[in-house]
This record gives structure tokens, sequence and C-alpha cells, in this order.
């Protein structure tokens, strides 16, 4: 017996869920930059086309390996029209901040920080909500690019899992982070939040370039 499955199209003609490759392939067939992915169940498929689960390199290749032409193909490009966020840590003050750019023409829309004792998920963290929240107030729905995986999961859970201990040092970001899990508690968003292919695309747009 074959086993059904479910197909997500995140760049196509049509982008959406489909029951049978037949119809994902005439959404993804031709188009330039194709994302799509299969499930097995039909809530999975729903969920990964809702939160903008893009398949990621790290979870089909090894961190070491380099990227093939195929897996370059499978990616295609990233959503020009769209945020990125990033955040910045520096290990000689502890100092952390984030900001978030348009990815069309590297505009800067926010600058948060520097946050003293801070770390980079956090930041991370931070940014993606502050984006979800302006982009929210706007009556936006841009898809939000970060390359933190943690961060991406942290936003999914609505809840930080951050091993940062608290101090008076850092007790702003603290209150911060307070704020955002009661935000992403307290709202609805449909915003996709995907993840930044560094090894495919190059720096993330929001990078500082401090590396």
């Amino acid at each position: 017996m074959i086993k059904k499955k479910y197909y997500v199209v995140w760049k196509g003609l049509k982008p959406g869920v489909y029951d049978n490759w037949k119809e994902c392939e005439v959404q993804i067939k031709g188009f330039n930059g194709a994302q799509y992915k299969s499930f097995p169940t039909l809530g999975e498929a729903q969920v990964a086309f809702k939160n903008g689960n893009l398949p990621s390199l790290k979870e089909k290749k090894g961190l070491e390996e380099k990227i093939s032409a195929r897996d370059l193909k499978y990616l295609g490009k990233p959503i020009t029209n769209s945020i990125a966020v990033d955040a910045a840590w520096n290990t000689a003050t502890l100092k952390m901040e984030y900001r978030g750019v348009q990815v069309w023409d590297g505009k800067e829309i926010f600058r948060q920080g520097p946050y003293a004792h801070g770390t980079n998920n956090v930041g991370e963290f931070l940014a993606i909500v502050h984006a979800l929240a302006l982009l929210k107030k706007h009556n936006s729905t841009l898809p939000i690019y970060s390359d933190s995986r943690t961060a991406i999961k942290w936003v999914k859970d609505r809840k930080t899992k951050s091993k940062l201990e608290a101090s008076h040092h850092n007790k702003e970001l603290f209150t911060l982070m307070d704020r955002a899990e009661r935000w992403l508690q307290e709202n609805d968003y449909s915003t996709p939040v995907l993840k930044w292919e560094t090894e495919a695309w190059g720096e993330n747009p929001a990078d500082f370039g401090r590396k």
C-alpha cells in the first residue's frame, strides 16, 4: 500500500498545501528557486506552511559538508521582499545588540542595544519578536529571516530556554525577554519566520559585519 504524502510549496506558482504530487509539481515545475517538501500528515504540512518551516541544509547534511549544486537548486534564492534580523555579541565587553533590515534594499528599520551581559541567541530572539510586533502593527505579513535556528525555535515555542543567568547587569535584558514572551503568548501572527541559509546565500543582510 502506497503511503499518502502531503506537499508544502513555500515558493512556487501558487504557494500552499497539496494532497498529491501532481498538483504540487504544477506549482514548482520550471519555477526558478522553487521551495517545497513532503510531509506524512496533513496536520504537519499545514503547520509547516503556516510557520514557514522551510527545509534546512543542516537537517539534510552534516555541518562540515559543502553545499552541492543540487542543494543550491533545492534551496533556491531567499525571498527578496522580506525582513532580516541579526544580533551581535561582543565577547570582550559581553554586550549584545540587534537590528532588522529590509532585504530588498538593506535599509535598517530598527536597532536596539547594546545591552550588558547578553547572548547572541537572546538577541536573535528579541529581534524576531521585535520584527513580528512591528509587522503586525503595520498589518504586514512579510517573511522574517534569522540565521539562528535556536531563536526561531524559541519563538515557535513562545518561550526562551536560555541558560543566561540573571544579574543586576542584565536586568533590563530580562525585562525585555519577559515582555517578548508575553507578546508571543498574547498575539497570533501569520508571518513566516524563516531560516537564513548562510552557507547557500552568504551573510545575513542584517549582519553587523564584525566577524
